[in-house]
């Protein structure tokens, strides 16, 4: 009776994507203090929720990132590092490097640092994401300024200039126009908020960005977005973003132009984080992980794919045994296959038929094969469980 509980979780999952989806979460890291008794970090919500002690400029960073696009992001979560503005490097290594290992066991989508660039942060930071992403398996983004970073993790914002014109009246009625200008490092919450606002369903491209009145002007937008810049433009009437793209650029077999936009590596983070975290919560641990339950972890994951289908994320898919990932497990292992049916032998003696109903102790290695709406091509996911 173990297959269809395994089902419904998937299921479950699957049920709340499109509404997950809707709203992201922002984590900014600020060169700030928060006073007792607020926890760091703190969770933002609405307006209210941030504490009276932060800077103006934390403070206004916060309300950036909370703009959002068609939603507001879910909430921002913000880590002060306790650095003072004339810290010396020693003090900013130290904040970064705590507010790095914190972030580590704090759920989030989009990372923004408004003084990263300043810090002399932004490459460090940049590898810093690659290796939650690549070793860890924690797939967050960061919106990081003029990073040139070729992945799919980083966003690399480089509008130079972004400005906001607001109208300011005095006590005794006199108004003002006052423009605020943003430098790109400066900017970066707000196109964090701006992605985590854009539901899984739509792009981000030529969102409008409403509070500008203007940005540096280009004559030429193609050649930066296919250097895999993401910038806002001025189109003679308002300010809007020009593409939804990351910072990856090369392509390499099995990794192709659909690695750079951010709708779809949006999904395919979703996707994995998913299934592994439902395998882990209703699956290990809880079913012998023999090839039998197996199949019936790969049809609960089917059930998945075919309500993402349902809800429009998905056009197509296939789940399977990574017949490649288990042989290099058991040759790292120098091991040989003990087969579904008992037989034992060397590891490249087994054909892909047989590799599969191999005993992988605790893990499980499946592959997808998922064509996301708006994709290129068919994405081939690793899975690790």
């Amino acid at each position: 009776m173990g297959a269809p509980s395994i089902t419904i979780s998937f299921i479950e999952k699957a049920m709340t994507a499109v509404t997950r989806g809707e709203r992201g979460i922002v984590m900014l890291w600020v060169k700030d203090t928060l006073a007792a008794p607020a926890v760091n970090p703190v969770t933002v919500v609405t307006e209210k929720d941030i504490p009276d002690s932060l800077k103006d400029a934390t403070v206004e960073q916060i309300k950036l990132a909370m703009i959002g696009y068609t939603n507001a992001p879910k909430k921002v979560i913000v880590y002060c590092m306790g650095i003072a503005d004339d810290a010396e490097k020693a003090a900013i290594d130290a904040g970064y490097k705590k507010a790095m290992e914190a972030s580590e066991t704090i759920k989030f989508n989009y990372l923004a640092i408004p003084t990263v660039e300043t810090d002399q942060k932004a490459q460090e930071v940049a590898t810093w994401v690659k290796t939650m992403r690549d070793v860890k398996k924690k797939k967050i983004k960061a919106v990081l300024p003029n990073t040139a970073a070729d992945n799919e993790g980083i966003i690399n914002y480089t509008t130079e200039t972004a400005v906001k014109t607001e109208t300011v009246t005095a006590k005794n009625g006199t108004k003002t126009t006052v423009d605020t200008k943003y430098t790109a490092e400066q900017y970066c919450a707000r196109i964090a908020g701006l992605i985590a606002g854009t539901p899984m369903t739509i792009a981000c491209t030529y969102a409008p960005l409403s509070e500008l009145s203007d940005c540096t002007r280009l004559t030429d937008i193609d050649t930066p977005v296919d250097k895999g810049e993401f910038i806002v433009f001025y189109d003679g009437e308002k300010v809007k973003v020009a593409r939804g793209v990351n910072s990856f650029v090369t392509t390499v077999d099995g990794k192709g132009d659909s690695f750079k936009k951010i709708k779809i590596v949006e999904a395919m983070d979703m996707i994995n984080d998913d299934i592994t975290k439902t395998a882990q919560d209703s699956y290990l641990g809880k079913y012998a992980n023999s090839y039998s339950n197996k199949c019936l972890l790969l049809s609960a994951i089917s059930s998945y794919f075919a309500q993402l289908q349902r809800d429009g994320i998905v056009s197509s898919y296939s789940v399977g045994l990574d017949a490649d990932a288990i042989r290099e497990y058991l040759k790292g292992k120098g091991l040989q296959a003990t087969l579904d049916d008992g037989t034992v032998k060397d590891v490249d003696e087994c054909s892909d038929e047989e590799i599969i109903t191999a005993d992988t102790g605790a893990f499980v290695f499946l592959t997808g094969n998922v064509k996301i709406l708006d994709a290129i091509e068919d994405i081939k996911m690793p899975i690790y469980i």
